[in-house]
């Protein structure tokens, strides 16, 4: 995309924008936005009654809308479709946001925009975003500093030259956004395909040939003659991690420890493990060892890593369990085995519900395995080694694509808005 510049420019002194051309003009924010924050309404309903409109929590605005709040507090805030949000508090504080019809929450403020095309001022507002998100201030919870939003420098256009850079950039924007989608659901179909192999690799081998036999478990069907069809208890043995305990006892010796949250599908995050005090008895049971397979007890039950000794010494908390197995079985397998499992549905079929499902011990042990020769163990796990990575490396190259696009986007809105290029005859 080849576009030009204005054909003079002046220094406008402001850091986010740089030079602007000449016939433009700055000003600050508050002279062209008057800000309204929102409340939280007297009476929430999980219930849309006649008269009600959902509160615009920040899960509703992105799209979940499964536990939304409803009000009909006649004191509340209400919002238009495409009103321009500002988020005021929490952690994406000075983020602006297109709105939902509503009734606007408190960490939040409606901006009614003077004299300017408002589809203008979103793009405006998204050039000097992330200056404002590094100047939130609070040592706890981020907020915007009215003050330092209200004496922002902005640069003012007039209405027709807006009008010529909204339709601008509407169209451009337009194009990077389908490609962007387009490549989105290439990756939900590449993880579709992915885990449609693993499933079908685990439970019907490599052989498309292979005689098969009834497994004698309805869910699971045929397998390959030679398989067997063994619960998890019998193929390896099973500890769950130790209960969290900050207090230090003589004799006791302090570790790092993994959690729920460091178990991925099939890798271990170590970028933010914890240490806790451990007994002599406790060190030798908890510990990890290479190829142990590392199941979530909570969360997202049944999630699956194998450890490969990423930090020196490590050992597990209570929301983790781990499966030390037998001699007979390739731990790489029993990882795809596993992951499969989790994205059938099987683990979660099994889990303990009160209010946060739990894959506890009993009910681990009790999951039925499709159990190969170890032999062909090796082949499944060396093949879907060899497919899964491919795949990924195909995802991460769309991934690393669309992460381009989203900044080209980004830079183009920025260089339109601040005036380094000139648009008024582009559409």
């Amino acid at each position: 995309m080849k576009l030009k510049a204005y054909s003079k420019y002046k220094k406008s002194g402001i850091q986010w924008i740089g030079d602007i051309p000449e016939g433009w003009s700055l000003e600050r924010f508050k002279l062209r936005f008057k800000s309204k924050k929102g409340k939280i309404p007297d009476n929430l309903d999980v219930t849309n009654g006649e008269g009600y409109l959902p509160y615009l929590s920040m899960e509703y605005l992105r799209g979940k809308e499964e536990n939304a709040q409803f009000s009909n507090d006649p004191t509340a805030l209400k919002v238009e479709d495409h009103d321009l949000l500002l988020l005021w508090d929490g952690s994406n504080a000075g983020e602006f946001i297109s709105a939902k019809k509503g009734i606007l929450s408190s960490t939040m403020v409606k901006l009614n925009i003077q004299r300017m095309n408002t589809q203008y001022c979103k793009y405006l507002c998204s050039g000097f975003e992330p200056m404002l998100r590094d100047l939130t201030v609070g040592m706890g919870i981020p907020h915007v500093n009215g003050d330092v939003l209200g004496n922002i420098q902005i640069p003012i256009i007039g209405i027709g030259e807006q009008k010529k850079a909204t339709s601008f950039l509407d169209s451009k924007t337009s194009q990077i956004s389908k490609t962007i989608s387009a490549d989105k659901q290439l990756i939900e179909l590449l993880k579709e395909k992915r885990t449609a192999l693993i499933n079908h690799v685990v439970t019907k081998g490599l052989n498309p040939k292979a005689k098969m036999k009834d497994s004698g478990i309805e869910w699971i069907g045929e397998v390959p003659e030679g398989w067997e069809v063994k619960k998890i208890k019998f193929i390896g043995n099973i500890v769950l991690g130790k209960m969290l305990t900050d207090k230090e006892h003589d004799g006791h010796i302090q570790k790092p420890y993994l959690r729920a949250q460091n178990i991925l599908w099939e890798k271990v995050d170590v970028s933010d493990v914890k240490e806790m005090w451990f007994s002599s008895g406790e060190l030798k049971r908890f510990r990890l060892k290479n190829n142990d397979l590392l199941v979530s007890e909570g969360g997202e039950a049944g999630r699956t890593a194998l450890w490969k000794g990423e930090i020196d010494e490590c050992y597990i908390q209570n929301s983790v369990q781990k499966v030390t197995l037998d001699e007979g079985c390739i731990p790489n397998y029993f990882l795809y085995l596993f992951e499969s499992y989790g994205k059938r549905g099987i683990f979660d079929s099994v889990v303990s519900r009160v209010s946060i499902a739990h894959l506890t011990r009993e009910k681990l042990k009790e999951i039925i395995c499709t159990v190969p020769p170890k032999q062909e163990q090796a082949q499944i796990a060396k093949f879907l080694d060899k497919a899964t990575s491919k795949i990924d490396q195909t995802i991460q190259k769309i991934e690393a694509k669309i992460e381009l696009l989203e900044e080209f986007k980004k830079s183009l809105i920025h260089h339109v808005v601040t005036g380094k290029v000139d648009v008024r005859c582009e559409i």
